[in-house]
């Protein structure tokens, strides 16, 4: 089940070239700068350089290909199911881009394993991603878990107060009980569920 908001981007009297791609969702600030360090980008006909500004009133073109502005922002909710992978890589059998659909290039906000299923986002406007990814920012990311055997009260007071990560603890969080084998947890940075940890 997906579900999409659109709304028009404000504009901008002028930002820099690279800011421009990512703004309207075809690629990274970095992939940006490789392409114009590559002479693909042209600006009012003349190749682009590494900080050139633009505004609406120029031509901004990748090899040849007019790049035109004000590109309505896309913001996708989408439910994955288990199978799903997410990923914008094509090859990818039951990637996630292709199981949406959606006509103009997306991507995911973030990314649930293969084997996990839940809410994802998805989207053209670069610009929102750090927003909802840094951790500085304190977004809650909430899971139900479902493990292989019973726990007590202790694992979920462990749980709560941080655990080991690939060598570094992760920060307290909320743990509720949710069955005999299930628990809820509320994070406000990245987990990857399929991670080892190591209680302390």
């Amino acid at each position: 089940m997906r579900t999409k908001l659109q709304f028009a981007c404000p504009v901008i009297t002028a930002i820099r070239i690279n800011k421009f791609f990512t703004e309207h969702g075809i690629c990274s600030r970095r992939e940006a700068d490789r392409l114009v360090e590559s002479g693909a980008i042209t600006i009012n006909g003349h190749t682009a350089k590494l900080g050139d500004r633009v505004g609406p009133t120029d031509v901004i073109a990748r090899d040849g290909q007019v790049i035109p502005w004000g590109k309505a922002a896309v913001y996708i909710k989408y439910h994955k199911p288990v199978g799903v992978t997410t990923t914008s890589e094509s090859h990818v059998n039951r990637n996630i881009i292709a199981e949406i659909g959606h006509p103009e290039r997306i991507f995911p906000i973030g990314r649930l394993d293969k084997d996990s299923s839940g809410l994802i986002l998805l989207t053209n406007d670069g610009n929102i991603v750090n927003e909802i990814l840094r951790t500085e920012f304190g977004h809650e990311r909430e899971y139900v878990v479902q493990v292989d055997r019973p726990f007590d009260q202790s694992f979920l007071n462990r749980m709560s107060r941080g655990v080991a990560v690939l060598g570094s603890k992760t920060k307290p969080c909320q743990m509720t009980r949710f069955g005999r084998n299930r628990f809820r947890i509320v994070l406000t940075e990245a987990f990857t569920a399929s991670g080892s940890c190591t209680l302390p």
